[in-house]
Formats: C-alpha cells, structure tokens, sequence
C-alpha cells in the first residue's frame, strides 16, 4: 500500500516537473540577421479572455518580461517600420482533469472465496495557462519562430510572485531564440 502510494507521488512529482517549453522555427531562415524587433498592432493579449488572471495587468508583465529577454538576446526595441522582426504574444486558459487511481489496501476472505483490492479514485480540476509568443518576419510577414510553454495556474499570488512567474515563463520560451543552429 505504502509502495503503490509513494510511486504515484513520485510520478505526479516528476511529471510537474517536466513542463518543458514548445518551438518550431523556419529553419531556411538566417536569424543571425535579425537585430531589431517591435511589437506587433496583431498583439490583442486578453482579446475574448474569460479568465481574471488574463489582463491589462498581466499583459504589461509580459511584455516587460519579453522586452528585458529579448535586450539579453541582443534585440534592440524599435519603431515598427525600422523593425527586423515583428513579435506577437497570447495566453489562453483551459481546465483540465487529474485523475488518480490507486490501491488502498488488499484483502482476503477465509470464511468464503474470495481475494481482492480496494481501490480509490480521486479526481481535481485545475487550470492550465498557455503562453504563446510569435516572432514574424516584417519584411515578408511570415511566421518564422513559435515558442509556447503551458503550466499550471496559481492562484491568490501576490503581484512580485506574478510577474517571477511570467518572468520564468518567458525566459524558458526565449531561451531558444534565435534558435542555435544544428550541427
């Protein structure tokens, strides 16, 4: 009983944990030439959002987290005519269904036939918030890098704990942007 409880926890543990960051990229493109970026008219962050914790508020912190990993990236923020590239953002929220089974405990009848075991089933719902950040090439407007990462939505969180949060966030899309080249 012990062992079968302490393998589930350690899969719900390790399956938290893995919440890895999403890209795909053109790889016909010479990233190396991008220098410059602005934010695109196309970005409606909260447009048809029903969830509280997408908003004006959130949106500021993620383009404030945007705007400090692209400057590490060495991307410069400029006016949208002088910009290399385009970048556009948007969140989403969906709920989604944990379902645990389990073994509880094992049994044996001796007065009559019969073996069997307890099983118990526990179900949550939760939220999972998505953030998308699109980088579009000005020039021809074409898509040419995509990172998305979705997690688990915290809430009653302070604004610091937020925006820490969503500067995570964006650093863990950001992290493969320009994309290293393959060898």
């Amino acid at each position: 009983m012990t062992r079968n409880l302490l393998v589930a926890l350690s899969l719900f543990v390790l399956t938290a944990c893995t919440n890895t960051p999403d890209w795909d990229y053109d790889k016909s493109v010479e990233f190396a030439n991008y220098k410059t970026f602005a934010w695109s008219p196309e970005t409606d962050f909260d447009k048809g959002a029903e969830n509280y914790q997408i908003s004006e508020l959130m949106e500021k912190r993620v383009r404030n987290a945007i705007q400090n990993e692209m400057g590490l990236h060495g991307f410069k923020l400029v006016d949208a005519q002088k910009a290399d590239v385009m970048v556009n953002f948007h969140a989403s929220v969906d709920t989604k269904l944990d379902v645990d089974t389990f073994n509880t405990s094992y049994t044996a009848r001796w007065n009559y036939w019969g073996v069997g075991w307890h099983t118990q089933t526990q179900a949550r719902e939760y939220e999972v918030g998505t953030l998308v950040i699109d980088i579009v090439d000005r020039a021809s407007n074409q898509l040419v890098w995509r990172g998305a990462k979705e997690g688990r939505l915290r809430k009653n969180q302070s604004p610091e704990k937020r925006t820490e949060s969503v500067n995570n966030t964006v650093k863990d899309i950001l992290a493969n942007f320009p994309p290293k080249p393959q060898h």
